[in-house]
Parts: structure tokens; sequence; C-alpha cells
């Protein structure tokens, strides 16, 4: 079975990850701060906390960001759960506004109509890899007064108009899982230009502990002092991971490179298919390509789904909307308030998008999808 997905690991990785095995520090020493470092040196800021997933990421963002009970975050309903679930689990509600059909991408004038004065963050996701249109986000967030996050689990080493995604919004979350742009196997980073909003991160992804004397309550307890003012967890990402996430770094690039030409031979393979849409991209975007998302007439979908499966080659489904899980039915969300999102995720599936692909794999992707779709 083909996957969706699939990690590439070359020898360098490995001996990056056992070197780190091999060295004094397993955890919470040099190789988090290597990684650290490059990761905001890529992202084009100052400031990077790295943590145990993306999911992670997205609990620690919300955290720095402030978000408490009552508070209000605008996100999009097609994403992983997780977009939605890191702001709910500190009590924020959660308001889905609708995406532009093109993209799948969070449409500014959905969010421009679901915002209000409780409006603490505004949360885009850059789906399958293409960045949300940061300029119009971070305007409305900044008339309300309200942080503009970026969720790119999908896009490192996208950019919009010559600027790298991680700069483009106040807080940034990457995800480093197997089947993402570069993996660190699990784990993921919040990245900022803002010092507070970094050091806020940091404290909560290390259980909240405070080391700095100067800030400490009780400063004279002892050398081995630390204190905890506001809980947190414990996120960290160990050496061991980000050596192997550092070694993926250097070949960022030719990730990039591999799955845009992935991209472009099913652009040109599939574009003439009868009630078939291709993935749009904006003006002046760059996305680094983690989904191909292929839609396919909505009542054919599921035909297709397994037409394709049972020919070996193992598409996805990205994502069911959020407020469909039970979690968010529970709580009062209905089917219908996202009609275009809806409709995106009746007609997705993802095709095989890794650097790993050879032509060939490309082209029997191809032959298979034509065949399925042409029933």
């Amino acid at each position: 079975m083909l996957p969706y997905g699939r990690q590439s690991i070359e020898p360098d990785d490995i001996a990056a990850v056992e070197a780190a095995l091999r060295s004094d520090w397993l955890t919470t020493g040099p190789e988090v701060d290597r990684f650290e470092a490059a990761i905001a040196e890529r992202a084009g800021v100052e400031h990077a906390v790295s943590v145990t997933s993306g999911t992670a990421a997205l609990h620690v963002a919300y955290a720095a960001a402030g978000i408490e009970p009552g508070d209000e975050v605008v996100t999009t309903p097609l994403t992983f759960v997780a977009t939605a679930a890191g702001a709910a689990l500190h009590g924020a509600k959660i308001v889905f506004a609708d995406v532009d059909p093109a993209t799948g991408n969070l449409d500014p004038a959905a969010v421009e109509a679901a915002v209000t004065e409780r409006t603490k963050v505004i949360a885009g996701v850059d789906y399958a890899g293409v960045p949300v249109d940061g300029t119009a986000l971070r305007e409305i967030a900044s008339r309300q007064g309200a942080l503009f996050l970026e969720d790119a689990a999908h896009s490192i080493g996208s950019t919009q108009d010559g600027a790298p995604v991680g700069s483009l919004a106040d807080l940034t979350t990457y995800s480093f899982f197997p089947t993402k742009n570069l993996t660190t196997a699990e784990g993921g980073a919040v990245v900022t230009a803002d010092a507070d909003l970094a050091a806020r991160a940091r404290a909560f992804k290390n259980h909240g502990l405070v080391r700095d004397k100067a800030v400490q309550r009780y400063p004279d307890e002892g050398p081995w002092h630390q204190e905890v003012h506001s809980f947190g967890l414990n996120y960290r990402l160990p050496d061991v991971l980000c050596a192997l996430g550092t070694s993926q770094l250097a070949r960022l690039d030719a990730f990039v490179a591999r799955r845009a030409e992935v991209k472009k031979a099913y652009d040109e393979a599939l574009g003439d298919l009868e009630g078939v849409d291709i993935p749009g991209v904006p003006e002046g975007a760059a996305p680094a390509w983690h989904l191909y998302p292929l839609r396919v007439p909505a009542e054919r979908r599921r035909a297709i789904f397994e037409a394709m499966r049972e020919q070996g080659i193992g598409v996805q489904v990205n994502y069911i909307p959020a407020y469909w899980h039970p979690v968010f039915e529970d709580l009062g969300y209905q089917r219908g308030m996202c009609p275009v999102a809806e409709d995106y995720y009746r007609r997705e599936i993802s095709l095989p998008m890794f650097p790993g692909l050879t032509d060939h794999d490309v082209e029997r992707v191809i032959e298979v999808t034509r065949k399925a779709v042409a029933g």
C-alpha cells in the first residue's frame, strides 16, 4: 500500500540521533537549544519554543495568548480537531468561521462576521501547506485587540510574498509528525517575534517553573529553589528528537522542492477530469505541499476512495469538520454551520504526497485516480 504520507529518514538523521544518545544529555540539553535556534532562523523570528507535538504547540500558544474561560477563539472547521481543542481546554468558546472554496483556508469575510468584543485569538490553518491570508486576518485581529495565531502544522517551508510562514502571525505553531514536511518523530514548536509571548510559552511547556531569582517570591530559599506561579505542563521535546529535527531541517528545501514537483505532475494529469477540482494557490504564495487535496464529486467520493485503496493507493480524507465531532456536538454545535467547509470535506480525497515518491509512484497514483474517477 502506497501511503498518503511518509517520513524521509537518511543516514545523517540516524547519525544525529545516535550522537545524541551517546551524549550526556538525552533531554533539556544543547540539542534543544540548537534545534530551537535553527527553527527560529527558518521562521524569520527571534524565538522558537520546541514542544512534544503540534497539538502541544497549540495548547502552549493559546496559554501564551492568555486564553481564559469566556474568551472566544475564531477558527476554521476544516482542520484536525486539535486546532479547536487546544483553545477549548483553556475554557475558550470556539467560534467556527467558513472557508475559501479554492484553498480551504479561513475566509477573512467570514472571520469578520464572526468576531466580537470577546474574541481573544483568530486562529487560521494553512490547509495543505497553503498560507492563510495573514495580512487580512492580522488586520482583523488588530482591530479587535486580539492576537492572530497561524496553525502552520502543514506549512513549515511555505512562504507568502517571499516571507516565511512563521513571520506572518503573532504566534505560529508547527507540527513535526512523521507525515509533515520535516519530522522529529513526534514534536512541534511555537515561534514568535514577541519576547513576552515566547516567555509565557516557554514557562507553560515546562510546568510553569520560575528559576529567575529576580522574579521569585522566595528567592533566598536556596540555590536549588524553583517556584510555580501559574500552572503549566511538561511539553519538553528531548535532545534525541531535537537532533533528528535539526538534521531534517537541513533537507527541508529539498523536501519542499520534491513536493512541488509531485503537485505539478498531479495538476497537469488530473486537471481535465470532469467534476474534479485541483488545489488552488493564492497570488504570492509558495506552499510546501503537505497534502494534495483533490476534490471529486461528493456522491462518488466514497466509491472513488475505496476503489483507490483496493488498488494499493493509500488515500486519506482531511478533515471531518471539527464541529462534527461528538465532543462539539454535545456542546450544541450543529452541522450546516459552515456550508463551504462541509462541501469541501464531502468532496476531498488526499492523494499520496511525500518526498520519497518516485516518478513511477506518481504515475501509478495518476493512473489509478483517473480510472477511479471515470468509474
